[in-house]
């Protein structure tokens, strides 16, 4: 290379003297390339890829804005991500044996999965909760409930993360209560709720109320935990489901960030200042199968973050600039035929998201295609992360391809093309309107349409789908679920209903009507007294519903 002036004139010999004479008898298939979510990818990444005067700068040094390589200076060297397995179903007698299973098998931390009706904020016998109870989730009606799913966890030493949403606040003062009983000090309970509701108006559809009494709600929550829970991650906004639904890499970034933008706003116009919240908010995304992709989404998300807390709503704590996130392998990515091949599809994902420098994951396991996962299957899914996290090296380095040609040039074409949505969701008026209008359900929608469509021609190959696929019966020894475990969860929720002080609640949940009314009432604090009182999930979101009706989605054409 020291025979010419530069680079750039080094690289143009390299392809005219070795490799045009190599592909003229190697015969190099000649169709363009590119990641799944169609960005293009070049035969060959160079420095020439990446702007050396601006490497520091964007790049820089693990735990140092802009946290390109991590929002911790050792990284895993100095603590592994926490291995947190989603979890839950049928009734919490059964999912308390499985989270102590976990635990006993070496999981670091809960993840709890809560049933359908849970999730809409309806009771187990609600007519609308029918044929749903315990199926994809555990069912909680009241305290009663949280007390057994709890039972023997030590919550002082075992964070506990919840995917619930449009309820979340009333299941975060579950396990607020529990801790109590336990006699817990609160300012020692650690975990996370998802708390995201504006991406189950663009992706998902488990919402309750509309979008400004539920960003009220959101913002309240920050309020009390900011006092009472101050390890308490209140909030982890998700681009995993928006990933799920179909959307490219760079729309799961933009997508999840918008609605971040759209909660530091409400939470700053309900006067809380930025750095009272800022350091507990956590994300959540997705781990697909482009591998050096998904590296590369993590690195460019972290760095648009701590741009957007410290220079767009001036943060000064440098814990408000980190972008801390929660990941689990796509479900999407499942396959009911051949789930054997799932196996290797979580381990390439899950190593995608360790190298991205997750700070916790959950790795699917490999009938999740077929049925809820069996214990088997899902002491397999944890003991991948724990190879990768003991046995194969790559958590002794902080981010380990950083200066990698093609991962930063990815991680600087996701940052441009997630910068380009953002720019456009703000012009729309920010992520409420942008729903509103319909502009966030119609790209993914059609990026959804696009993926599917590569599918069916083949161009997008899937191992076993659409290529080298096998006939062959469903496997057997799938989970089944007892029928009669709605049954049993409608019996337990009268029990509790007969043996509680009815005055009790019904004075708790007027407290709870009253406080809906005013527009700055705080309402933590009145859930509180209701979930204490053992008012049902269900009989709390009717009060609420009742002042701020259930939300309706809007029909695009």
């Amino acid at each position: 290379m020291n025979d010419y002036r530069s680079l750039e004139e080094a690289y143009q010999a390299w392809k005219e003297k070795v490799l045009a004479p190599y592909q003229a008898r190697a015969g190099e298939r000649q169709e363009n390339f590119s990641t799944v979510s169609e960005i293009p990818v070049e035969r060959l990444y160079t420095p020439l890829d990446v702007p050396g005067g601006e490497y520091l700068e964007k790049v820089g040094f693990p735990g140092e804005y802009p946290y390109t390589r991590g929002v911790y200076p050792t990284m895993y060297r100095g603590r592994l991500w926490t291995m947190r397995q989603y979890a839950g179903f049928g009734t919490a007698e059964e999912s308390n044996l499985r989270y102590r299973f976990l635990l006993d098998q070496g999981q670091t931390g809960l993840s709890v999965a809560f049933d359908l009706p849970t999730q809409m904020g309806y009771d187990s016998d609600h007519p609308m909760a029918d044929g749903e109870v315990g199926k994809v989730g555990v069912a909680i009606d009241t305290l009663a409930d949280m007390e057994i799913l709890l039972d023997q966890i030590p919550l002082d030493k075992v964070s506990v993360s919840m995917t619930i949403n449009a309820p979340a606040a009333i299941l975060l003062l579950m396990v607020v209560a529990v801790a109590k009983k336990q006699g817990v000090d609160l300012t020692r309970l650690t975990g996370t709720i998802q708390n995201d509701v504006l991406k189950e108006y663009a992706a998902r559809g488990t919402y309750i109320l509309p979008p400004a009494p539920s960003m009220r709600l959101i913002t309240d929550i920050f309020r009390w935990c900011s006092v009472n829970l101050p390890r308490w991650n209140t909030i982890s906004i998700s681009g995993y489901h928006i990933r799920e639904a179909g959307s490219t890499a760079a729309q799961e970034i933009a997508f999840t960030l918008a609605n971040g933008i759209a909660y530091v706003n409400a939470a700053i116009e309900a006067g809380l200042g930025v750095d009272r919240f800022g350091p507990r908010l956590s994300f959540f995304f997705n781990a697909h199968m482009d591998f050096f992709e998904e590296i590369a989404k993590y690195r460019a998300a972290r760095r648009l973050w701590a741009d957007i807390m410290k220079r767009r709503f001036g943060a000064k704590d440098p814990r408000s600039w980190q972008l801390r996130f929660h990941t689990q392998t796509a479900g999407s990515t499942l396959t009911a035929q051949q789930p054997e091949t799932n196996v290797v599809r979580v381990t390439l994902q899950a190593l995608a998201a360790v190298l991205g420098g997750t700070q916790s994951l959950h790795t699917n396991s490999k009938d999740e295609a077929l049925a809820l996962p069996t214990e088997e299957s899902a002491r397999l899914a944890l003991r991948t992360q724990q190879i990768i996290a003991y046995e194969s090296g790559v958590p002794n380095s902080a981010d380990p391809l950083g200066g990698s040609y093609l991962v930063e040039s990815l991680t600087d074409r996701l940052e441009e093309e997630a910068q380009k949505y953002l720019e456009k969701i703000d012009g729309l008026g920010g992520a409420v309107a942008a729903i509103d209008a319909g502009y966030v359900q119609r790209e993914i929608q059609d990026a959804a349409y696009r993926f599917q469509k590569a599918v069916e021609t083949g161009d997008q190959i899937i191992v076993g789908v659409n290529r080298f696929r096998l006939d062959q019966e469903p496997p057997e020894g799938i989970l089944k679920l007892d029928p009669a475990l709605a049954r049993r969860q409608v019996e337990k929720l009268n029990a509790v209903r007969a043996r509680r002080d009815g005055a009790a609640v019904k004075v708790a949940l007027q407290h709870m009507g009253q406080a809906a009314q005013e527009p700055r009432a705080p309402l933590m604090e009145p859930i509180l007294e209701a979930v204490e009182a053992y008012a049902s999930l269900g009989e709390i979101v009717e009060v609420l519903t009742s002042q701020f009706g259930r939300y309706r989605p809007p029909v695009f054409i």
